[in-house]
């Protein structure tokens, strides 16, 4: 898990530096500081488990099988990256992967979830699904609409909010009055658990428990993970709205500088695997860099899917 912390880290820097360089273009979002989040959440699942993250899971994307490379081509809008270049960021995704790439507006990926959930069950699948949600996405009516729906069908989901402290420049303070947005679960019905989103241990226990219950058939689980973004909420945002104390309190509680605390007789070791990181990553971004982008004659391709008669509406009785 140090691993992919470290390197879910690495990227979104190198990221952060290709964007004020003008390679990347559009907007960049990272997770520093949410790294246990994103990696214990991602680490709990089963293989056949599907993964319906958001703009800042770049762990979670690791975790669950996409390299260096595959994001590095993504973020520099390569013909080579999984959306042909066509789709910037983390709207990183393909079928057959387990990872449905995210949406844009942000909480919209819910119901995409619990849809997911739905069909496989009826499918005769035993897929549980992990999906998450920023603080300020939580007052959107997507959010509780399918909470609510979830309670009801019982599916196997475990929704995650990554409470970072702010909605872009809104902080926590002035977004709800609730003690904990984990305290929404008891009002559709559901369980619900707060977790120290710094602690990738204490992360990955609380979503194997929530999965557990999600495969007894006991249904979703609404898990808040309490963290910070230490960057704006792109880089764009310079962050200046966050108060300079806040940041260096939250500084102590770095996810990736907690775990290695935790592992003194280690730290030779936590050294190569530093440096073989930063070898693997120059060589990805080399790659990368040299790959060609898209044809722009190659825009409308892809946009919607040829119909296929294997689809058509059944009619009849049947249906």
């Amino acid at each position: 898990m140090l691993a992919v912390m470290k390197r879910a880290r690495a990227i979104d820097l190198c990221a952060a530096s290709l964007y004020r360089q003008g390679k990347i273009t559009g907007g960049c979002y990272t997770g520093v500081g949410n790294e246990a989040t994103s990696v214990g959440t991602a680490w709990a699942l089963a293989e056949g488990d599907v993964l319906v993250p958001t703009h800042r899971d770049l762990g979670s994307h690791l975790v669950r099988g996409h390299t260096s490379l595959d994001v590095l081509r993504q973020f520099l809008g390569r013909a080579t990256s999984h959306t042909g270049g066509k789709d910037g960021g983390l709207h990183l995704g393909r079928e057959g992967t387990g990872i449905v790439g995210m949406i844009s507006h942000l909480g919209h990926m819910l119901p995409v979830a619990a849809g997911i959930a739905l069909a496989d069950r009826r499918l005769g699948k035993q897929t549980c699904v992990l999906t998450t949600i920023g603080d300020g996405a939580t007052s959107m009516g997507d959010f509780h609409e399918t909470l609510n729906f979830a309670a009801i069908q019982r599916l196997p989901i475990l929704f995650v909010i990554v409470n970072n402290q702010y909605a872009y420049s809104t902080p926590v303070t002035i977004q709800y009055a609730c003690p904990r947005l984990s305290d929404r679960a008891a009002a559709y019905g559901i369980f619900g658990e707060q977790v120290d989103g710094t602690d990738v241990i204490a992360v990955l226990a609380a979503s194997r428990r929530a999965l557990a219950r999600a495969r007894a058939g006991e249904g979703p689980t609404l898990l808040e993970s309490v963290t910070m973004r230490m960057r704006g909420h792109a880089e764009h945002d310079d962050q200046r709205y966050v108060p300079a104390e806040l940041l260096e309190a939250w500084r102590a509680w770095d996810p990736i500088a907690r775990l290695e605390r935790a592992l003194p007789d280690e730290s030779a070791e936590i050294a190569r695997l530093g440096a073989a990181i930063d070898r693997e990553l120059r060589d990805a971004l080399e790659r990368a860099a040299a790959e060609p982008t898209p044809d722009p004659g190659e825009a409308g391709r892809g946009v919607y899917r040829v119909w296929d008669e294997l689809w058509t509406v059944p009619e009849g009785p049947s249906w």
